[in-house]
């Protein structure tokens, strides 16, 4: 397997392009980076960083030369913004009267929040359980799937992430997260979704007709990392096969969920229902860590196992700032915004595409986007090179995002971000273009 295939999640962070861009970082900034380094462990696509940050606001984030950037990545966390003050207020609130719950007690917070969280989801779907972070989130549905069918193979996608714990590499396909793990025999992998998704979905029809021991499907509703989107006739077609086969559907939507593609859930634009979905992310509106499952009624079954027991599972800061971001999300009508901004998103990229021939595809949904470069460059050039130069003039600019696949720009804006901040946002791009 060639070494780019390592790094489809993300950035590579050594290369020549990172040691260039540490040269514009001044003293302080590359002293604090450095320290990062001696004391924390090395780990791909994190060591070493990439900058050192002092603050954040709204859609900028700040580094320590007080340079701002305009953040389309965020790690999907910042949709409601950087220290949203609606948010920030009700979290602050929180922490005067309960700031944290101890195991085996319930809170107030907590029960408002989950009470809230069920009605956004169609009828049958109206228990819930939270964890501290998404790896624990899809732990948590596997463990489920195995109780409520009795099997424990899994079929994933290709490529596909779905957390970092080993039970969640387990059911992912990523190969940097399986690198020297061993084999994951209870995991089988299918084809991506793509031009010809029907032919993946008869795919994994075959693979259920052989594989009697497989109890779910596990898959993000809309691909994050590289913005791959579905046809609406693959996942009803999925969710007859899941059905037919008695395999429960684990959708994974925890990048992507909470109004980021103009739904607050991806599932609803497919009119599909799925057994178990998977939350995260955003969920703690960018400042408490916040997870968890939402599932059917019929479901719970598992009252005497711990699917998960965690410590923070009903913790009232999260649950504090998951309820106000989902008020906040209601109050300044986000939803409709984003489907306004995805015309503009939309129109600018297909401009983009029409001036720069190196441009092999833009596509998106609501503000989740990809600009995906030829592989083959003018001049001979490496397209993931190619990749990287436009990142880190971007970043000189004042515009981050991020790089997944090698070749592929995610932009992913917060669901907050203004007109004017998307003007800009282009207008770095369409600069940084030009240079090349």
């Amino acid at each position: 397997m060639k070494d780019q295939n390592l790094f489809v999640e993300g950035d590579v962070n050594f290369t020549s392009g990172r040691k260039k861009w540490y040269a514009v970082l001044d003293g302080e900034a590359m002293d604090l980076l450095n320290r990062d380094k001696e004391v924390f462990m090395h780990q791909s696509l994190s060591t070493p960083c990439l900058n050192v940050l002092s603050s954040c606001e709204g859609s900028y984030i700040t580094d320590l030369n007080g340079k701002r950037y305009l953040d389309f990545h965020g790690n999907s966390v910042h949709h409601t913004g950087y220290r949203n003050p609606y948010i920030i207020e009700k979290v602050k609130q929180q922490m005067d009267i309960l700031p944290f719950s101890p195991r085996r007690y319930t809170n107030e917070a907590a029960v408002r929040y989950a009470e809230k969280l069920v009605t956004y989801f169609p009828a049958p779907l109206n228990r819930v359980l939270f964890a501290p972070g998404g790896t624990a989130a899809v732990s948590m549905a596997l463990k489920l799937a195995r109780i409520i069918t009795g099997k424990q193979r899994i079929v994933s996608l290709e490529d596909s992430f779905h957390g970092a714990s080993l039970d969640a590499i387990a059911a992912g396909g990523e190969y940097q997260f399986k690198k020297y793990m061993g084999i994951f025999p209870d995991t089988v992998n299918v084809r991506q979704p793509g031009a010809n998704d029907m032919a993946a979905a008869d795919e994994l029809e075959e693979i259920l007709k052989e594989e009697p021991g497989v109890g779910a499907f596990i898959a993000e509703t809309i691909r994050n990392t590289d913005v791959h989107i579905p046809s609406q006739a693959y996942w009803k077609r999925v969710r007859e096969i899941c059905t037919k086969y008695n395999v429960l559907l684990i959708l994974d939507e925890i990048p992507i969920a909470f109004g980021k593609t103009g739904k607050m859930f991806a599932f609803e634009h497919y009119g599909i229902v799925p057994d178990i979905v998977c939350l995260g992310k955003s969920m703690g509106a960018g400042i408490i860590p916040m997870a968890g499952i939402v599932t059917k009624e019929e479901y719970n079954i598992a009252a005497e196992i711990s699917l998960g027991h965690f410590t923070h599972e009903k913790s009232p800061l999260g649950c504090a700032a998951g309820l106000a971001m989902l008020e906040f999300i209601e109050q300044e009508q986000l939803l409709q915004k984003v489907k306004e901004d995805e015309l503009f998103v939309r129109n600018e990229l297909e401009q983009l595409k029409k001036k720069f021939p190196f441009i092999h595809e833009v596509r998106g949904i609501g503000l989740l986007w990809a600009i995906e470069l030829l592989n083959t460059q003018p001049e001979g050039k490496d397209t993931a090179a190619v990749a990287e130069q436009v990142l880190y003039e971007c970043l000189k600019n004042g515009l981050s995002f991020k790089i997944s696949n090698g070749n592929v720009l995610q932009l992913s804006p917060p669901l907050t971000i203004s007109r004017i901040e998307l003007e800009e946002a282009f207008q770095v791009l369409h600069q940084v273009f030009s240079s090349l």
